[in-house]
């Protein structure tokens, strides 16, 4: 108890240890990073971490579901409407010059034989004699390859347009990450560990933007569909294993069976899992 006593007082003028945290490893997520905060900062951390989860979530939606991010979307939409219409519009002057109506559905595009003026039906197109048919035949090879190559045009505009929505939409969203993340990197930019974990959340964030403006779709019975399954956020929360706020100085641990493993910690790797849970 003599020696107790004296090793309590000596501690009180120590140096408090660290806090301890594990925080999500993007690049391997099997080895959780180990990251030490002085002393009773670990919880503020932790308590972070969690306010920007709530917040970020909450923010990206208030921005991708507001009207000003509706109006623009529709009108890069709009763009490409119009460029498709223009292409459309030209196929269907050359298409009339071989006899035939170019017609777009959500199918795709077809040709109908043009005949004074007015399309035809297929039971119509059969009735006409050999060489009106054998005519309409010949041309439609003509009018086809111009199809295909007018296919290929909208679909390079319409992947062209995706692109610039998912730029737009990254930019938008990066704007609202930065606004809710840059006062913690602040805090932790002394912190490699940290600031690298704030990084590679800022990526995940926007490689998965829809999930945090997806919306439950409510099934046939009018009820909230299930939720989710994948939980990016989840992976940005803080696990606080060693908190010494409360510490005042040094820790004094005493053990009866002051074998080795006792003294100075031991990893310990379940045989059912496949994660290091560190003892001490």
């Amino acid at each position: 108890m003599y020696t107790k006593r004296a090793v309590a007082k000596a501690a009180e003028k120590k140096k408090i240890p660290d806090d301890w945290c594990y925080i999500y490893n993007f690049e391997n997520p099997n080895e959780p990073i180990a990251v030490s905060l002085p002393a009773g900062t670990g919880k503020i951390f932790k308590e972070n971490m969690n306010s920007f989860v709530a917040d970020i979530r909450k923010s990206i939606n208030l921005t991708f579901n507001n009207e000003d991010f509706e109006k623009e979307k529709t009108h890069i939409k709009q763009k490409y409407d119009e460029k498709k219409n223009e292409i459309l519009d030209k196929l269907n002057k050359q298409s009339i010059k071989h006899g035939f109506q170019v017609k777009t559905t959500s199918n795709g595009i077809y040709m109908m034989p043009v005949i004074d003026g007015k399309t035809i039906e297929e039971e119509e197109f059969n009735k006409l004699d050999e060489n009106t048919k054998q005519s309409f035949e010949e041309k439609s090879g003509i009018v086809q390859e111009q199809i295909f190559e007018v296919i290929g045009q909208i679909k390079s505009i319409e992947k062209e347009t995706d692109r610039k929505v998912e730029e737009w939409q990254s930019n938008i969203a990066l704007l609202t990450i930065n606004s809710s993340i840059n006062s913690i990197k602040n805090i932790y930019k002394k912190n490699s560990k940290v600031s690298k974990f704030l990084e590679d959340i800022k990526k995940d964030i926007l490689k998965n933007i829809d999930l945090f403006i997806k919306n439950p779709v409510p099934d046939s019975t009018g009820q909230p569909g299930k939720p989710e399954v994948k939980e990016p956020w989840l992976n940005y929360k803080v696990n606080l294993f060693v908190d010494n706020s409360n510490l005042q100085g040094a820790p004094v641990i005493m053990d009866s069976n002051y074998i080795y493993h006792n003294l100075f910690g031991k990893y310990y790797i379940p045989s059912t899992l496949n994660v290091k849970t560190l003892y001490s």
